[in-house]
């Protein structure tokens, strides 16, 4: 047995989960990892990409539509009042950020379920090899 099989299972025993990867933290440089967003690697990456388009698409209907129902309708849209306010005024002045906040609600309620499935817990606290911890999002908590 060489000397890198031994190393590569001395790696492999300190290995962490990321979103289902098993991966070593030292030798993986995460900024210039590719990452194909339309073929992720993962079940935790599909299901979050999933998500994540769903949302954009909502999100992009919520904003847009108003908008697009006033160009293709305007008559229609400017004539119909709701709330002493015209339609279109209403749904884009007072839907569409409204319906944001609740977008994102449903998001994060979304994905900490995710984050449930898939057991991944952002409240563990984990050390480097140097014994510093290591934050949520990769860095080292000072």
């Amino acid at each position: 047995m060489s000397d890198n099989d031994s190393r590569t299972r001395e790696a492999t025993a300190d290995v962490e989960t990321d979103g289902g990867v098993e991966t070593d933290r030292e030798s993986v440089d995460y900024l210039d990892a590719r990452i194909n967003i339309f073929k992720p690697a993962t079940p935790f990456m599909r299901d979050h990409l999933k998500l994540i388009w769903t949302m954009f698409i909502a999100w992009a209907v919520l904003i847009f539509g108003p908008v697009t129902a006033t160009y293709l309708a305007p008559d229609f849209m400017t004539s119909v009042t709701v709330l002493h306010f015209p339609l279109h005024y209403l749904l884009t002045a007072i839907g569409a950020p409204l319906g944001a906040l609740i977008l994102s609600y449903v998001y994060a309620r979304k994905r900490d379920q995710l984050d449930v499935k898939y057991g991944i817990d952002h409240a563990t606290k984990r050390s480097t090899p140097d014994g510093e911890t290591v934050s949520t999002d990769g860095g080292v908590e000072r």
